[in-house]
């Protein structure tokens, strides 16, 4: 097992209960297969971390991505591995920074389809505070780049990921809004220069 209902509690105890969402997405069938393939002994999650650092956030880009598209840096964690340690691992490998999580914020559940075909996903996104590091990532089999971003360009990574035929970034970026939505009410949204 990845992720227990004994860890996602223990998560909501240290950093608070998660506004919770769900989406269906579309995705091709070079998707579909790719989602499936990550899937290794069952796996069917992901955690997304809004890395912050004064009014900046750290974003990564994949291989496969458009230039110019990033998004907050996100992996999974191996089974049997602690929560925090699988989240600050996948933050060192993606980006090659030390953070401390700071706010539980969205859970999310997906269901990603081809056709009568469904495979069912969820995120869990926290914000966490850049303690140090140089972006130094070791992913460089997945990762392309790593830099700093300011919260309104997410706006344009998002009409980028729209007009992508690729289902799992239109998800990144209404997850991303769900996101922004949440932060506002909550009065954490990074303030601007």
């Amino acid at each position: 097992m990845f992720v227990t209902d004994d860890m996602l509690a223990e998560m909501e105890r240290l950093y608070g209960v998660p506004d919770e969402r769900t989406f269906g997405i579309a995705v091709n069938e070079t998707e579909f297969k790719r989602i499936r393939d990550s899937q290794i002994d069952g796996r069917n999650h992901d955690v997304t971390i809004y890395i912050r650092k004064e009014n900046q956030v750290a974003v990564i880009a994949k291989h496969i991505y458009p230039p110019d598209l990033y998004r907050a840096p996100s992996g999974g964690l191996k089974p049997g591995e602690d929560f925090h340690v699988g989240a600050y691992r996948e933050v060192a490998e993606e980006t090659g920074c030390e953070v401390k999580l700071t706010d539980y914020v969205l859970r999310t559940s997906v269901a990603f389809t081809l056709g009568s075909q469904m495979i069912f996903w969820r995120s869990f996104v926290f914000l966490a505070d850049y303690l140090k590091g140089n972006f130094q990532f070791t992913d460089h089999n997945e990762i392309r780049s790593v830099r700093w971003a300011d919260w309104l360009e997410f706006a344009h990574f998002g009409r980028i990921m729209r007009q992508t035929s690729m289902g799992g970034l239109h998800y990144r970026a209404v997850m991303h809004e769900e996101l922004e939505s949440i932060l506002r009410e909550r009065e954490l949204l990074p303030t601007e220069k």
